[in-house]
């Protein structure tokens, strides 16, 4: 699995033992960056980054780190054709994968141990998007919308 991986200063370290980590686990990885820790940095340039590679390069998976994955996540939507979920726990993880077809994950260095942040990181990554009709409609619902700019139809009352 080719894997982009993108965070700032709180998530710098962690980003950096998954680079290692899935790296020793046969990925192909990129590190977007950041290359040395600097406190000032700002989260949006890496993740918007990465997010970009994985719109870009089919079949790939991103992860973006940062203190709570939060904001992380947030920049990574920001992509066109680019669906970013929060990883909470490993069934989160694995839930945004299948069910909302994710491509990128947010993940909180200061919310999980080293330990549970590769648990929920390798959760996605192994994770397949559901192809039950259900979830293809409503992922479809949001590619409109992002294509569109037409909202899907509110259901009459």
């Amino acid at each position: 699995m080719r894997v982009y991986l993108g965070s700032d200063h709180a998530g710098f370290e962690l980003k950096n033992h998954l680079v290692r980590h899935l790296g020793e686990q046969g990925h192909e990885v990129t590190d977007i960056g950041p290359f040395v820790y600097d406190a000032a940095d700002d989260y949006p340039a890496f993740c918007v980054e990465t997010a970009r590679r994985v719109a870009a390069d089919e079949g790939s998976l991103g992860i973006v780190v940062g203190g709570s994955g939060n904001g992380e996540q947030i920049a990574a939507n920001k992509v066109p054709g680019i669906r970013a979920g929060l990883g909470w726990s490993v069934e989160t993880a694995q839930l945004t994968r299948q069910h909302n077809h994710a491509q990128v994950l947010g993940v909180g260095a200061r919310m999980h141990t080293e330990e549970q942040a590769t648990e929920i990181v390798e959760a996605f990554l192994a994770a397949e998007p559901d192809p039950d009709e259900r979830h293809v409609r409503r992922v479809q619902q949001l590619v409109d919308y992002e294509r569109t700019g037409t909202p899907p139809a509110l259901p009459e009352a």
